[in-house]
């Protein structure tokens, strides 16, 4: 069984009402919690960061995170979080996925893949996250947030929207990786015609999201998704295969009320069902969802992210054990 070996980092999350119990600590946090944050990932064995978001949007406001200037600056405690993320990640080694978005609001993506205003802030975004973090090892890629359904197939808006994109990031400079990570995961097709698709999206890595937070699949079924996946990406030669699998679990209504941490024993048949046919294995995500008991990086309203912490620590020490090599 593989291991969580990465996160998706937000600086804050999106959605308001899946966020109630964790953003405003994340608003809240000093520079030393933020520090303290990247350790304790990095102390169970995370080596990947996927940023989720260099800047927020919503329909009548918006945000950017420094050194992105593309909207105002958010108001967070921590005006350079972002630093603080790409040199805690240096000194321990990790690698770091830069997102590209969202710079247009959030809940419509089709809308921002046509847009040529949206665009452009993605051009200077990238440009401004470039000019800051290129000397940084860290620094590996680039992250689309931007996503529409994949299944049975990827919708022609979004192949249009990542060959452009992919152009431009690769001209800015040509050895940044690009990452995307879309849903339907349980609706895509593995046939010749996703396998082109496949041919013809220039995009490194490819975290499929396992959707069982949302309840669109559950652990017994997503084996089967990426294993035809994963005869896809052999066929295909071209994109690693990861997944994107939710540790979160909804306080109530999908979509629709806070977000909490899945119980560890649903979490494990998630990493068991997809671990054979993935090249690694990421979460989202470890910002809200845990905290190492006693850390600076804590929430102030306690839904028991170091529960799971520990828990997922314990199994840890239980997959490493000798009684398992």
């Amino acid at each position: 069984m593989k291991l969580i070996t990465g996160s998706w980092f937000e600086l804050r999350h999106h959605s308001a009402v899946e966020g109630t119990h964790y953003n405003p600590s994340l608003h809240d946090f000093s520079a030393e919690q933020w520090k303290a944050m990247i350790d304790d990932m990095a102390a169970l064995g995370m080596d990947t960061l996927v940023l989720t978001c260099s800047s927020l949007a919503w329909e009548n406001s918006a945000e950017s995170y420094a050194p992105v200037q593309v909207y105002p600056r958010s108001d967070m405690v921590c005006p350079n979080a972002m630093d603080i993320m790409m040199a805690q990640a240096e000194a321990h080694q990790m690698s770091v996925f830069l997102s590209v978005g969202f710079y247009g609001n959030w809940v419509d993506p089709i809308g921002n893949m046509q847009s040529a205003e949206v665009e452009a802030r993605a051009r200077t975004a990238a440009q401004t996250l470039y000019d800051a973090y290129s000397s940084s090892p860290a620094f590996v890629g680039w992250y689309l947030p931007d996503e529409t359904e994949a299944g049975p197939y990827f919708a022609p808006v979004f192949m249009d929207y990542a060959e452009r994109y992919c152009r431009f990031l690769r001209e800015i400079d040509p050895s940044k990786k690009i990452l995307i990570a879309p849903y339907g995961t349980n609706k895509i097709s593995p046939d010749s015609v996703f396998v082109e698709q496949l041919r013809h999206l220039d995009v490194d890595y490819i975290a499929y999201q396992d959707e069982v937070g949302v309840e669109k699949s559950t652990a017994a079924q997503t084996g089967a998704y990426y294993e035809g996946l994963r005869r896809a990406h052999d066929l295909a030669g071209r994109s690693r295969l990861w997944c994107d699998m939710e540790i979160f679990q909804f306080e109530g209504k999908v979509y629709g009320s806070a977000l909490l941490p899945a119980p560890i024993s649903r979490i494990e048949q998630q990493m068991q069902a997809v671990s054979p046919y993935v090249d690694k294995l990421l979460c989202y995500a470890y910002p809200g969802m845990m905290a190492r008991p006693g850390s600076a990086a804590c929430y102030g309203d306690h839904h028991s992210p170091e529960k799971l912490y520990s828990d997922y620590l314990d199994l840890v020490k239980r997959f490493q054990s000798p009684e398992n090599n």
